[in-house]
C-alpha cells in the first residue's frame, strides 16, 4: 500500500504529525513551527495557547485542554501550552496587569504577523479552569474569529522563547567538540605527516571555499546599495512625499521591493493618470489629511501600508483636506445612509473632521472602499469601514475644532487599524460604493 502511495503525500503527514498534539513550547524555533508567521491573507495560521504552571502530574486544565484540541476540527488552528514559570516574560505579555490569573491557568488566541515577535491576540477573560463554560467560551470565540478576523484585538511584540533544552545541549556539544580536538592533536604527533595531507588539504579547501562565499556577498551587497541609493535620493522623497518607515519589514503576499512607502499628494495635475485614467485591476489607496497633520499621518501611514507596497496593483497617494474638501464631500454623499445629508450652509458644515480617512478608489471600475477612524475608547471595535457605515459617516462632527489641539499620539492612533482593513481590501470582501463618474478635482 505505501508504494503505490506518492512522496509529496507522505512527507505531508510525517509533516502534520511531526509533533504530539497540544505540544509544550520549549524554543523560539519550535515556536516558529508550531506557529508559523501568516505568509498572505489567505494563509491565516492561529495558536492557541495554554498558560499553565510546572506540575508534576497531569492537571485538570491541562487534560481538559486536550480533550478539546483532539475534538478540534480546523486546519488553521494549532494547539500548545507553555510553563508560565519557565517563560515569564512571554506569559506576562499575553496575561493582563491583574491577580486574576496569579497561580491560574489561562488560553489565549494568537496569530504571528512577522518574525520580529509582533502578534494580535485575544486572552480568555477569565481563568482556564477546564470547565464545560470554559470549552464552551472557547469554541465561540474560535467559530467567530473564522468569520472576523478582528476579534483579535489585542496587539503586541512577544519576547523570544528561552530555549530551556540550551544547557543540556551545550554541554554536549562541549564535549564532544573536545574529544574531537583530543583526538585530533593526537593523531598529529603519533601519525606521519603524508598521512595527514588529505586532512589537511580537506580543511584549507574549506576554508578558501567559506572566504571566497564572504567576500563575494560582500561585494554584490554594497553593489547593490549603491545602485538603490543615488545621490538625490533625499531631494527626490521630499518632493513626492515618500514616507520612509522605521520598523522591521513584516510578512505580506509579496516581498515589498524598495525600504520605503511612496506616497504622492493628488492635486489637478496628478489626478487623471493616478485616478481617472488608472489601469484596470489597480487601486489607489489616498489618506485625507490636512496641513497641521501631514507629518504625523503620513508617518503613521507608511508603517500600517508598508506590508502591502510589494503589490504593483496598489498605489498611494494622500489628499489635503484644506485645499479639496468640496470634492470629498462630494464622494460622501455615495457612502450616506438613509440619515438626511448636512446642508452646506449649516454651521457645522466646516467644523467636520475627515483626516485619517482613506479612500481606496478603482478609477476603472468607478467605485471606493472607505476607511473611518474611530475614537481611542473605541479602539478595541474599530476595524473600519467599508462593511460597518453607519450614520456615523461624520464622527468628527463634534469634535472637529479640538482635533488640531491633539498630540501627535491620538492623531496617529486614527490609523491604528489601518493594516486589518487593507487585508480586507485584498480579500474583497469591503463594501463597495459606486458612483456615476469622478468628479473635478479644482
Amino acid at each position: 500500500m505505501a508504494r503505490g502511495m506518492k512522496k509529496q503525500v507522505i512527507d505531508e503527514f510525517v509533516t502534520q504529525n511531526k509533533y504530539l498534539l497540544a505540544a509544550r513550547l520549549t524554543s523560539q524555533k519550535l515556536f516558529h513551527e508550531l506557529c508559523p508567521v501568516k505568509r498572505s491573507h489567505r494563509q491565516r495560521k492561529y495558536c492557541v495557547v495554554l498558560l499553565t504552571a510546572e506540575a508534576t502530574k497531569l492537571s485538570k486544565p491541562f487534560e481538559a485542554f486536550l480533550s478539546f484540541a483532539l475534538a478540534n476540527t480546523q486546519d488553521t488552528v494549532r494547539f500548545v501550552r507553555v510553563y508560565s514559570n519557565r517563560q515569564q516574560e512571554f506569559a506576562n505579555t499575553l496575561l493582563p496587569d491583574s491577580d486574576t490569573f496569579q497561580g491560574k491557568s489561562a488560553v489565549s488566541i494568537l496569530e504571528r504577523r512577522n518574525t520580529a515577535g509582533r502578534v494580535v491576540y485575544k486572552t480568555l477573560e477569565d481563568p482556564w479552569t477546564g470547565s464545560e463554560s470554559d470549552k464552551f467560551i472557547l469554541l465561540g470565540y474560535l467559530d467567530q474569529l473564522r468569520k472576523d478576523p478582528a476579534l483579535l484585538s489585542s496587539e503586541a511584540v512577544l519576547p523570544d522563547l528561552t530555549d530551556e533544552l540550551a544547557p543540556i545541549f551545550l554541554l554536549r556539544w562541549l564535549y564532544s567538540a573536545s574529544d574531537y580536538i583530543s583526538d585530533t592533536w593526537d593523531s598529529i604527533f603519533h601519525s606521519n605527516w603524508r598521512e595527514m595531507m588529505p586532512l589537511l588539504s580537506l580543511v584549507f579547501s574549506a576554508l578558501f571555499i567559506l572566504f571566497g562565499t564572504v567576500i563575494i556577498q560582500a561585494f554584490s551587497d554594497s553593489n547593490e546599495e549603491r545602485e538603490s541609493s543615488p545621490p538625490d535620493k533625499e531631494e527626490a522623497r521630499e518632493k513626492s512625499g515618500k514616507a520612509e518607515p522605521s520598523f522591521t519589514k513584516g510578512p505580506s503576499s509579496k516581498i515589498p521591493k524598495k525600504g520605503f512607502v511612496e506616497v504622492t499628494e493628488l492635486t489637478d495635475v496628478t489626478y487623471t493618470s493616478n485616478l481617472v485614467r488608472l489601469r484596470p485591476g489597480h487601486m489607489n489607496v489616498v489618506l485625507i489629511l490636512s496641513n497641521s497633520t501631514k507629518t504625523s499621518l503620513l508617518q503613521k501611514f507608511a508603517l500600517e501600508v508598508y506590508t502591502f507596497t510589494g503589490s504593483s496593483c496598489l498605489h498611494f497617494s494622500f489628499l489635503s483636506l484644506d485645499k479639496h474638501r468640496e470634492w470629498l464631500e462630494y464622494l460622501l454623499e455615495f457612502a450616506q445612509d438613509a440619515a438626511p445629508i448636512p446642508n452646506q450652509y449649516d454651521k457645522h458644515f466646516m467644523e467636520r473632521d475627515y483626516t485619517g480617512y482613506v479612500l481606496a478608489l478603482n478609477g476603472h471600475k468607478k467605485y471606493f472602499c472607505l476607511f473611518k477612524p474611530q475614537k481611542t475608547v473605541e479602539e478595541e471595535e474599530a476595524l473600519g469601514s467599508c462593511s460597518d457605515l453607519d450614520s456615523s459617516l461624520h464622527l468628527g462632527e463634534s469634535r472637529g475644532k479640538s482635533s488640531s489641539g491633539l498630540g501627535s499620539r491620538p492623531i496617529k492612533g486614527k490609523l491604528s487599524k489601518l493594516s486589518l482593513w487593507m487585508e480586507r481590501l485584498l480579500e474583497g470582501s469591503l463594501q463597495r460604493f459606486y458612483i456615476p463618474s469622478w468628479p473635478e478635482l479644482d
